[in-house]
C-alpha cells in the first residue's frame, strides 16, 4: 500500500502538508504515516531536570500527533500510523523510509516566508537526487481550497 510520510510539528505549514498527504492518500487508496520529532535535548548536569525536559518534549509531541490524527480521521476518514521519535530529523526520516518499503513519498510543508524549514532545506539540498522516494514540498502559503484542488 502506498504510504505518505508526513513530518509534523507545531507550524501551520505542517498542517497543510498533512492535509495534502491525506487528500493524496484518499485519491490513491493509500495511507498516511505521521512522524513527530522530539529534538535531542542539550545535556543538563542534573539528571532529574534532564528527565523532566525530555518527558515534557515527548508529551508535547504525543499531543501533537494525537490532535493531527484526530483531524485526519475526521476530515478524510483515514486512520494514520503514528510515530514519535527522538533524534536528528533527517536521520530519523531516512531510517523510517529504509525500514518501511510502503512509504512512497515524503511530504513536507515549507514555511510561507523566510527559510523553508530545516527538513525541507536538507531534503531539497545537495543530495536530493540520491533520496529513495520522491519529496513533496507543499508551500505553506496554500489555503484549504488550493490544497483540495491540487491534490
Amino acid at each position: 500500500m502506498r504510504t505518505y510520510l508526513v513530518v509534523i510539528d507545531e507550524t501551520p505549514e505542517s498542517e497543510i502538508a498533512l492535509r495534502f498527504a491525506a487528500r493524496r492518500a484518499v485519491k490513491t487508496g493509500g495511507s498516511v504515516e505521521i512522524l513527530a520529532l522530539i529534538p535531542q535535548q542539550e545535556f543538563v548536569q542534573w539528571g532529574g531536570v534532564m528527565a523532566t525536559i525530555e518527558e515534557e518534549a515527548r508529551q508535547r509531541a504525543e499531543a501533537l500527533v494525537t490532535r493531527a490524527a484526530g483531524t485526519l480521521l475526521t476530515e478524510s476518514g483515514l486512520k494514520p500510523s503514528i510515530t514519535v521519535r527522538e533524534g536528528d530529523g533527517a536521520k530519523v526520516v531516512r531510517e523510517m523510509i529504509a525500514a518501511n518499503r510502503d512509504i512512497a513519498a515524503l511530504v513536507l510543508g515549507a514555511a510561507p516566508s523566510g527559510p523553508p524549514g530545516k527538513l525541507v532545506t536538507h531534503f531539497s539540498g545537495a543530495d536530493a537526487g540520491t533520496f529513495s522516494v520522491p519529496v513533496m514540498i507543499i508551500p505553506g502559503s496554500l489555503d484549504v481550497a488550493a490544497i483540495d484542488r491540487l491534490s
